[in-house]
């Protein structure tokens, strides 16, 4: 069985790196704070200084990091892992970046005789405790069939969409569809509060009908319960509508509602709460309106 690197063991990559051990996987081990990783080390993990490092004691590397610069160092930096790859080496990014960079760093990869997918996940922390993850795949069929099994350790819903840079893009046609969602519920509930109605019968009302979404179904309820505890922080979204963003202006795509909803974004992490769950965007909407789903 392969011997996998796990860099990046944050609130998504630690569960699952967790649960490639559970399948029986050995890893090598890196994060920024190696306190982090003490109890996968104790379950069997061995520790590397670098991403150098991992990968020399490696047959598969994944990355698990906050944004693109990040995954550029730690694949293509000095001490990265493509200083310690050999031919054959597979590099699997379950980051969120840009396609550009994907593509780069694919090309890089190929340089060197290895090969890279750019395989980045929705479904948050709850999908990485569970390994209920959706993966989104881009790069050869022989990369992906080789890494299926892996996949299968971590992620229920696994599909290869095409060549280098295209897992990215789902990822971010996935980013511009929920960001978008939790901005329609939120002004929908606000809406129906604002109007006189109650807003949790509304909610109840639409969610049988053809407006349902997860994001009413979830995000709709922690609306009404004013329960922001982060699944999924602000923060990381916004991050995640500027890389779609740029790869729109890159590719020549207009994105007028996204653009609205990351403002929105902006407005919410000015007011400090980055650190919230996405759905907190409500809170926006409630003070520019005057009321509050939560009743006192």
């Amino acid at each position: 069985m392969n011997r996998i690197g796990f860099i990046g063991l944050g609130a998504m990559g630690k569960p699952m790196a967790r649960n490639l051990m559970k399948a029986g996987y050995a890893l090598v081990l890196l994060t920024r704070t190696r306190s982090k990783a003490e109890d996968l080390i104790q379950a069997g993990g061995v520790w590397a200084d670098t991403p150098k490092q991992v990968a020399e004691q490696s047959d598969v590397v994944i990355t698990m990091l906050p944004d693109s610069p990040d995954v550029e160092q730690v694949i293509a930096g000095q001490d990265g892992a493509l200083e310690g790859a050999r031919a054959g080496l597979l590099i699997i990014d379950m980051s969120t970046i840009s396609p550009v960079v994907a593509r780069k760093l694919a090309n890089a990869a190929q340089a060197r005789g290895v090969e890279l997918l750019d395989a980045p996940v929705s479904g948050g922390e709850t999908g990485a405790i569970n390994a209920t993850l959706s993966i989104m795949v881009g790069g050869k069929v022989e990369a992906f069939n080789r890494a299926l099994p892996i996949f299968q350790a971590m992620g229920k819903t696994i599909l290869r969409i095409g060549d280098s840079g295209t897992g990215q893009i789902c990822k971010a046609a996935n980013q511009i569809v929920t960001s978008i969602s939790v901005a329609a519920v939120s002004e929908a509930l606000v809406f129906a509060a604002k109007a006189g109605a109650d807003p949790a019968k509304v909610r109840q009302a639409l969610l049988g009908g053809s407006a349902y979404s997860r994001s009413l179904e979830n995000h709709g309820q922690r609306m009404l319960d004013h329960n922001f505890k982060p699944g999924f922080r602000l923060a990381l979204h916004r991050k995640d509508l500027d890389i779609v963003m740029a790869a729109a202006k890159e590719y020549g795509v207009p994105l007028a509602i996204t653009a609205a909803v990351r403002e929105m974004q902006n407005a919410c992490l000015a007011a400090g709460r980055g650190d919230l769950d996405t759905s907190s965007l409500v809170i926006l909407v409630e003070e520019l309106a005057k009321v509050q789903l939560l009743r006192p």
